[in-house]
């Protein structure tokens, strides 16, 4: 039996990602676009005009003309449409987090192994040139820095800045450290949403490394950066500016002086994190590629991200006894 080409793919959400998502699957040579889903009819027109497909006013009538679902809603929708689409035998690509609590994100997982389907979580630095160069580099690292901070906007205000940008960071430092979350000591606060706008987490692991993530979206500048420490070496990467610092022993230019030590300096322009998780996706429906990001990592990060969560709150009950904050 020939193997099927092309994958019928639905977007439900016609938002910022929604519509990426659309364009992407629009020119993808494997994925032929069937059709937008979103409650926002005026918006979802205006998508489908640009990619030239149809709106659906009925999710059930959208979901029985595609065999792939590339869900871009906002997170508390999430479980029920994933669900829905699952049931009825689609594929599915969600965007993160995979759902809004442990036992949702359990239960989807659950019923795309009993149904044999594709659960794909869209944690979009595992596509990135950056993962890769890293993953290679660093197997075992000690000491894990990263931020990411943005000026405010009011895409993703609603949950907290650690379910909108800190699960990105701890999604991809858990694909380095192969060992479970030991404790964490994390503080955020509410500035101008109803929920935490920025946020620190220190994640100790069993095996002993230590990460220590900040995120913030009521910041001057976007900053995302990241620096690994390892027996291997020293590793900064800076994902505005697609740049990537390695000193080891090893690989590179001699540091001047430099103790036997070399810096290896790797830079891209031209690598589509968004093309690469829509490859993957087609891949992992269409020819049976293993997922790249599937449910059970989904799942790990939006419970290290619940985690988070709950310190914050716990640490926000301290200084409220203590007349730190309101």
């Amino acid at each position: 039996m020939k193997k099927k080409q092309v994958l019928d793919v639905a977007i439900v959400g016609a938002g910022y990602f929604g519509r990426f998502h659309a364009l992407q699957a629009a020119r993808h040579r494997r994925e032929n676009l069937v059709g937008l889903y979103d409650l926002d009819q005026n918006r979802a027109a205006t998508v489908a005009r640009e990619v030239n497909t149809s709106v659906f006013r009925d999710y059930g009538q959208l979901l029985e003309r595609c065999e792939a679902v590339i869900i871009a809603s906002p997170a508390e929708t999430h479980y029920s449409l994933a669900r829905q689409a699952l049931e009825a035998g689609c594929d599915v690509l969600v965007e993160k987090p995979l759902a809004s609590t442990k036992e949702e994100g359990e239960e989807l997982v659950r019923h795309a192994e009993m149904q044999k389907r594709v659960l794909q979580v869209g944690h979009l630095l595992r596509y990135s040139a950056e993962h890769k160069a890293i993953s290679t580099r660093i197997k075992h690292p000690l000491y894990i820095e990263a931020t990411r901070i943005a000026p405010y906007k009011e895409r993703g205000t609603d949950v907290s800045v650690v379910l909108d940008l800190m699960i990105h960071d701890l999604d991809f430092i858990l694909s380095f450290v192969d060992s479970p979350i030991l404790h964490i000591d994390a503080m955020g606060a509410v500035v101008s949403s109803v929920h935490e706008d920025i946020a620190n987490a220190r994640v100790r692991f069993e095996n002993g490394c230590v990460a220590s993530i900040t995120a913030s979206r009521i910041s001057f500048k976007t900053e995302r950066k990241m620096r690994l420490f390892a027996q291997e070496g020293y590793l900064s990467a800076d994902f505005v500016n697609r740049k990537l610092v390695f000193i080891n022993r090893h690989e590179g230019i001699p540091l001047p002086d430099g103790n036997g030590f070399r810096r290896q300096s790797v830079y891209w322009k031209d690598h589509d994190n968004l093309a690469a998780e829509h490859d993957a996706f087609v891949a992992s429906c269409l020819d049976g590629e293993a997922v790249t990001v599937d449910g059970r990592a989904g799942l790990r990060a939006l419970e290290a991200a619940l985690q988070v969560g709950r310190e914050i709150q716990a640490a926000q009950d301290v200084a409220r006894r203590s007349g730190l904050i309101d």
